[in-house]
């Protein structure tokens, strides 16, 4: 599969993840309605599934600024990043994205947006005074190449759906031990006991599937976005050293968060790396030394 091919299969996943978040909280939610007795939560749920889809495609940019806390970035004060950022953009055949900074000393950056008119790329304060131009360029190249790949809406859509299942889950469980569901198991007695253990094992299982969704999603377009970010460079050294500066980095961003975590092009938390195979299972990035010698290893 060539870049070309991968950036239409990336459409075809969108509208896959559309249609199973769709289904998939419709589902859940005639679950909590069954167990709960009352039909009324089901059409919340639709109602929930239908504006949380049209939201994360509409507004997937404005909900992941939100999150971020990044600001506009200035014309005036940021002249170089928005200099390179533009040069890239023309390099790739791209619409200029909006630029963003976030204010933090952290190294990182993401973009996000629906589609290549309304992209935004972010960089943190700490990447734009950590690194050089040339490291700056290749950062900055692996971004456009999220936008290229039209990875963004997939990418955010994921924040969408691992948002509303711990919605769905936290909802079910509150009214659980409230006693919501006295009445009705009180009514039936045994004949729902197995019918209730699958379905608190579903509800308990939803979010760990989203989030393996998720991960796995982010490790995938990572190494893509590498790889096409060095070809459009044509220096895959410059992002493999900015991609060391960022790991070499001691601190975590102030407004790191699991939904948004696997949209930097590193992961925000530091500290909390593990070598157990569960926890690589949950990884939003690959490796970093892995992803630094794959780049090395490229021919350009």
């Amino acid at each position: 599969m060539n870049l070309y091919t991968h950036a239409e299969s990336n459409v075809r996943k969108t509208w896959i993840y559309l249609t199973g978040f769709f289904l998939f909280v419709i589902g859940a939610g005639w679950l909590i309605s069954y167990l709960m007795g009352s039909p009324v939560i089901l059409w919340i749920a639709v109602a929930l599934s239908i504006v949380m889809s049209v939201s994360s495609y509409w507004y997937s940019d404005r909900v992941v600024i939100a999150l971020t806390k990044a600001k506009p970035a200035s014309k005036e004060e940021y002249v170089e990043l928005h200099r390179t950022v533009e040069n890239l953009a023309i390099t790739a055949g791209l619409p200029k994205p909006r630029v963003f900074v976030i204010d933090d000393a952290q190294p990182n950056a993401f973009a996000t947006g629906r589609n290549a008119q309304h992209a935004v790329v972010a960089a943190t304060t700490g990447l734009l005074s950590r690194l050089d131009r040339i490291e700056l360029e290749g950062v900055l190249s692996h971004e456009l190449s999220h936008i290229g790949n039209k990875d963004m809406l997939l990418s955010t859509i994921v924040v969408v759906l691992v948002g509303i299942v711990t919605i769905l889950v936290d909802f079910f469980f509150r009214m659980t031990f409230l006693g919501g569901m006295r009445s009705r198991s009180d009514r039936q007695q045994g004949s729902n006991a197995v019918f209730l253990v699958i379905g608190f094992a579903m509800l308990i299982l939803a979010p760990i599937l989203a989030r393996l969704i998720q991960s796995a999603v982010s490790r995938k377009r990572e190494f893509l976005a590498d790889a096409s970010g060095a070809l459009l460079t044509r220096y895959p050294e410059g992002l493999a050293r900015a991609l060391e500066k960022i790991a070499s980095h001691p601190s975590q961003m102030r407004s790191a968060s699991d939904a948004t975590a696997h949209l930097f092009i590193a992961s925000p938390f530091k500290g909390k790396e593990q070598a157990s195979w569960i926890h690589k299972l949950f990884m939003t990035h690959p490796p970093m030394e892995q992803r630094i010698a794959a780049l090395r290893g490229m021919t350009v």
